[in-house]
C-alpha cells in the first residue's frame, strides 16, 4: 500500500468518525430540521419571488416569510386550543347533567335497546346498575381520580408542550437561515456528490417531485376529509364538532382506521342517543362519502404525482409512520420514491454492464 493509499484511508475514516460524532451531537434536532427543509423546500419559490419584490434583500424576504409561516403555525393551534378548552368544560357540565338527569337509572333500558347485544354482557350491566345502586359514587369518585391523576401528570404535560415548543423555535430557525443561506448551501452540496450531472438531476428532480406529491396530497386529504366529517358533525347536532374535526383532520393520513376511528364512535353515539336517522345518516356518509375521498385523493395527488405505485404508497406510509411517528407519513413515501430512482439509475446505467457479451462467430 503506497503512502497515497494509506493517508487517503485515514483521511476517510476521520472523515466518517466526525460525520458520526456530528450526527450524535444534532440528533435530537432531528426532527425539527427535517420539517424545516421540508417548509423551506415547498415555500422557496415564494421567497424567491419577495426577494424580488424587496430588491433583492433576502434576509429581509427570509425575515418575512418565517414570521408569516411561524404566525400561521402558532394562531391556529392557540384558536384550536382556546376551543378545545371550551367544549372540554361544556363536556364536563354534560356529563353532570347526564348523571342529574337519572342517566345511570337509565342506562341499562337504553343498553337493552343496542342491536347484537349479549346476554352475557347484558346481564353484566343490570349487575352494575341494579346490584351496586351506588354508580354515581362510582362515577363521582373514578372523575376526582382522573383529577387527581391530571394534577399529577402535569409536571409531564408542561414538560412535554416546553419540548413541543423547543422544537418548533428550532424548526422556525432553521428555516430562516435555509431561506437566507439555502441555495448556496444547496450548491455545495450538489457539488459534493460524487455521481455524474444527469444522476445528480435525475434524483434531486424526483425528489422534489416526490416532497410535493406527498406533502400535498396527505394535506389537502386530511384537510377534504376533515372539513366533510365535521359539517356533519355540525348538521347532525353532535357534541364537540371543533374538537371531532380536528381529530379527524389529525387521523386521516393513517393507513388503517384513519377518519373511521372518529366518525365511527360518533355513529354509535348517535344511535345511543337517538334518533335513528342520525347515526344512519353519519354511517352512510363516513363510509360513503368520508372514508371514499382518502381512496380517490390520495392515490391522485401522491401515487400519479410521485409515481409511486399504490401498494409501495401504502406501506411506506405504514411504516414510515411505525419507524418515525408523524414525519413518517412524509419520510416513507420520499425513501420510496428515491430507491426507485436509483434502481432506475442502476437499470440503465449500470446493468449492461454486467450483461455477458455474446459469444463470438
Amino acid at each position: 500500500m503506497t503512502r497515497r493509499q494509506v493517508f487517503t484511508l485515514c483521511f476517510f475514516a476521520v472523515v466518517l468518525l466526525l460525520l458520526y460524532e456530528v450526527a450524535l451531537v444534532f440528533s435530537p434536532f432531528l426532527f425539527p430540521i427535517i420539517w424545516a427543509v421540508i417548509l423551506a423546500h415547498l415555500t422557496f419559490p415564494l421567497h424567491a419571488r419577495l426577494t424580488t419584490f424587496f430588491r433583492g434583500r433576502e434576509t429581509l424576504s427570509a425575515s418575512v416569510l418565517t414570521a408569516g409561516i411561524m404566525v400561521l403555525g402558532v394562531l391556529p393551534v392557540i384558536l384550536l386550543s382556546l376551543m378545545l378548552v371550551r367544549e372540554a368544560g361544556d363536556a364536563h357540565v354534560a356529563i353532570n347533567d347526564w348523571i342529574s338527569s337519572g342517566g345511570v337509572e337509565r342506562l341499562r333500558d337504553d343498553f337493552a335497546k343496542l342491536p347484537f347485544r349479549s346476554g352475557r354482557i347484558e346481564g353484566l350491566m343490570s349487575k352494575i346498575v341494579v346490584e351496586q345502586g351506588n354508580l354515581k359514587n362510582v362515577l363521582i369518585e373514578s372523575s376526582k381520580a382522573v383529577s387527581q391523576f391530571l394534577v399529577v401528570e402535569m409536571t409531564g404535560l408542561v414538560k412535554n408542550t416546553l419540548l413541543l415548543a423547543a422544537d418548533f423555535l428550532v424548526m422556525i430557525f432553521t428555516l430562516f437561515f435555509l431561506f437566507k443561506d439555502g441555495k448556496r448551501l444547496f450548491a455545495n452540496l450538489y457539488q459534493l456528490i460524487p455521481l455524474e450531472e444527469s444522476h445528480k438531476q435525475q434524483i434531486f428532480s424526483r425528489l422534489d417531485q416526490t416532497v410535493r406529491a406527498v406533502v400535498k396530497g396527505m394535506l389537502i386529504t386530511a384537510i377534504v376529509q376533515g372539513l366533510l366529517a365535521g359539517a356533519a358533525y355540525t348538521v347532525l347536532g353532535v357534541s364537540f364538532p371543533v374538537f371531532l374535526t380536528a381529530l379527524t383532520m389529525l387521523l386521516a393520513p393513517l393507513p388503517f382506521g384513519g377518519t373511521a376511528l372518529v366518525w365511527g364512535p360518533v355513529v354509535l353515539y348517535l344511535y345511543w342517543v337517538g334518533p335513528g336517522w342520525k347515526a344512519l345518516a353519519m354511517l352512510v356518509w363516513g363510509a360513503g362519502v368520508v372514508s371514499t375521498v382518502d381512496q380517490v385523493l390520495r392515490p391522485i395527488l401522491i401515487g400519479k404525482g410521485a409515481q409511486i405505485p399504490f401498494v409501495f404508497l401504502f406501506f411506506s406510509v405504514l411504516g414510515g409512520l411505525a419507524a418515525y411517528g408523524l414525519i413518517g407519513l412524509f419520510l416513507g413515501p420520499i425513501l420510496v420514491g428515491l430507491l426507485l430512482t436509483a434502481l432506475q439509475i442502476y437499470r440503465d446505467e449500470f446493468q449492461h454492464l454486467e450483461e455477458p457479451s455474446p459469444p463470438a462467430a
